[in-house]
């Protein structure tokens, strides 16, 4: 295998998503790259230090346009907070790296457009980070569908539920809490939880036509960790917006995190006019599945275990009926952006397909503002 030198921005969260991907990867895929996790950047150096020995990287670094100068870096992972994406990709892209880059792509579809230009003007091989695409029974959801197997396509239901900033005394800003922040999320629950959903329901069921929504800000100030005071909260805590995607196709999804007892639930449910699937992040391996052509007495749903080597990317692991869980959606995510690298494309979704999302979300923060249906933009 040919060495790909890896410089990994950031080391929170989805640092450590992306190391693991990297570093798993070409033990259980017949890759045609081996990616070397070759820098980590972060902005203190003990803990750029402290990450880089966890992780086996060969070094760190705290200033972030040094790792893109860097001749020895073949691919910028940009894992860093959302107000950071814009200019370390327009970058990276210049100085001729392929650029990987968590969602959503920009804080806004300016920002987004300026980046899909940046890589396409480049050449360069460029990815967002949408990994429940990657979960097999999702990507199984795909395979069905396309296959034509539940028909026309009549209704679309999603919702991805957390409950973790109900408490008022829970501050806003700084490192850890910078979703609480508009400045560097660029939105709320709108452009971190639904822009999940949203890209999902346009990879299974084509482009959202239209929307209409509305969004809420239940706590209005929250003391700010940079300036000690309290500010307004301008991210939104709560998205709901009805669609109509260009199939003809309706469709509900909704997003909070202010529903208790959810952690993380994430669902979707496709009703078609011969079968639905539904799926739960709670139980990613299980594709529910109903078929009415199945024979009237033995009809109804079926919970199908994703698990065996012909269904999606399972060959790669265990023996059937054994379990993967939420780290391989990245596994599979890093291994098809390294196999398409060496056919010589993009894997998907590209920046691209990424802009799509960001014009969705923000089709719905202009509904939600002006109480109107608002036509999605298209590339």
């Amino acid at each position: 295998m040919k060495k790909l030198n890896i410089g990994v921005i950031g080391c929170g969260f989805m640092g450590r998503t992306h190391s693991n991907a990297f570093r798993t990867a070409p033990n259980f895929f017949n890759l045609p790259y081996l990616p070397v996790l070759k820098s980590i950047c972060a902005r203190s150096p003990d803990r750029a230090q402290s990450f880089a020995a966890q992780w086996g990287y060969e070094s760190f670094e705290t200033d972030w346009r040094k790792l893109v100068a860097s001749q020895d870096i073949d691919l910028i992972d940009i894992a860093s907070p959302n107000d950071t994406h814009f200019e370390i990709a327009i970058a990276a892209a210049k100085a001729g790296k392929m650029v990987m880059c968590e969602k959503p792509l920009g804080r806004n579809p300016a920002e987004s457009e300026a980046m899909v230009k940046a890589v396409e003007d480049a050449g360069v091989a460029n990815m967002v980070w949408y990994n429940y695409r990657r979960v097999p029974a999702v990507t199984m959801a795909k395979q069905l569908i396309d296959e034509g197997r539940l028909g026309r396509i009549f209704h679309y239901r999603t919702v991805f539920l957390q409950d973790w900033t109900i408490s008022t005394e829970l501050p806003q800003g700084g490192e850890g809490l910078w979703r609480l922040d508009a400045s560097v999320a660029g939105s709320g629950v709108t452009g971190d939880l639904l822009a999940h959903n949203i890209d999902t329901a346009m990879w299974l069921n084509g482009p959202i036509d239209e929307v209409t929504a509305m969004t809420e800000t239940f706590i209005k100030t929250r003391k700010h960790n940079l300036t000690g005071k309290d500010q307004p909260v301008t991210i939104d805590d709560a998205s709901l917006f009805l669609a109509r995607f260009k199939n003809g196709s309706l469709a509900t999804f909704e997003a909070t995190r202010y529903a208790r007892g959810h952690k993380a639930l994430y669902t979707f449910e496709i009703n078609g006019e011969h079968a639905s699937i539904k799926w739960d992040l709670h139980d990613l391996h299980r594709l529910e599945y109903f078929d009415h052509r199945d024979e009237g007495k033995l009809r109804g749903w079926r919970s199908i275990h994703i698990t065996d080597s012909d269904q999606p990317y399972m060959k790669n692991w265990w023996v059937p009926g054994l379990q993967i869980g939420y780290e391989h959606s990245f596994i599979h995510q890093a291994a098809d952006f390294l196999i398409a690298l060496g056919e010589g494309k993009s894997a998907s979704p590209t920046f691209a397909e990424a802009l799509k999302t960001d014009y969705v979300t923000s089709a719905v923060l202009e509904s939600a503002a002006n109480r109107s249906w608002v036509k999605v933009r298209s590339l």
